[in-house]
């Protein structure tokens, strides 16, 4: 079952949106301010309205995508282009303006839900980091971290094989896919090192473990 959160100001249109969407694979959560969300209940998708009465939708997701990359459509009466890039470049997923077809907008959700099905099969998440590789958005500690592509790859295999140690020479020959037919040797401790730097978390352990003659294993601790 699908948790969904409405924070929609305008009690009839949030009513609406609720009955629009209702059967057997969706909950809800209704709320008309953004003071009233909790950011520990289970939610898959928000539906957020950009003008609320304690505050501004942009705001809320510029806040919640420090943590969070739960699925948002925005929902808002403004039509300009202005707004709906900024939604967007925030990390919005949909962007919808009133007056909307709730037929329309639950065929938005659906697909959302689908995409977001589709981006959680690769992802990782612990207590300090979000990896969602589909999306390519990396978090530490709350934090956006902007990752190169071989660090992704690298991240991508440790973290497929949490507690495994993955030998040198299977991580040259399976980052540097290119043809290749030198790999400086130094390659990948430079790799690995840069990556350590950037998801370093103070107070925490670094998951990537050097195992001495062998390779790296990423151990998350607690």
């Amino acid at each position: 079952m699908k948790n969904i959160t409405i924070i929609e100001d305008d009690k009839a249109l949030n009513d609406g949106i609720m009955l629009a969407l209702a059967n057997a694979d969706y909950s809800f959560r209704q709320y008309h301010k953004l003071g009233d969300y909790k950011k520990d209940e289970p939610v898959d998708l928000i539906v957020l309205d950009v003008n609320l009465p304690d505050g501004n939708g942009f705001d809320f997701l510029r806040e919640l995508r420090k943590s969070s990359d739960v699925p948002v459509i925005m929902l808002t009466a403004n039509d300009l282009e202005t707004d709906e890039v900024m939604g967007l470049t925030l990390g919005a997923d949909d962007y919808i303006t009133k007056p909307f077809s709730l037929m329309v907008l639950r065929a938005r959700i659906d697909k959302v839900l689908k995409k977001a099905d589709v981006s959680n099969d690769s992802a990782y998440r612990d207590d300090v980091y979000i990896f969602d590789y589909g999306r390519m958005e990396f978090f530490a500690s709350g934090e956006l971290v902007e990752l190169s592509k071989t660090e992704q790859k690298l991240l991508k295999l440790l973290t497929d094989n949490v507690g495994r140690t993955l030998t040198r020479d299977y991580l040259v020959d399976s980052i540097w896919t290119d043809g290749a037919e030198y790999v400086d040797e130094n390659a990948l401790s430079v790799t690995v090192n840069r990556l350590r730097g950037k998801l370093t978390v103070k107070g925490m352990d670094m998951p990537i473990r050097t195992v001495y003659g062998q390779g790296y294993v990423w151990k998350y601790d607690k």
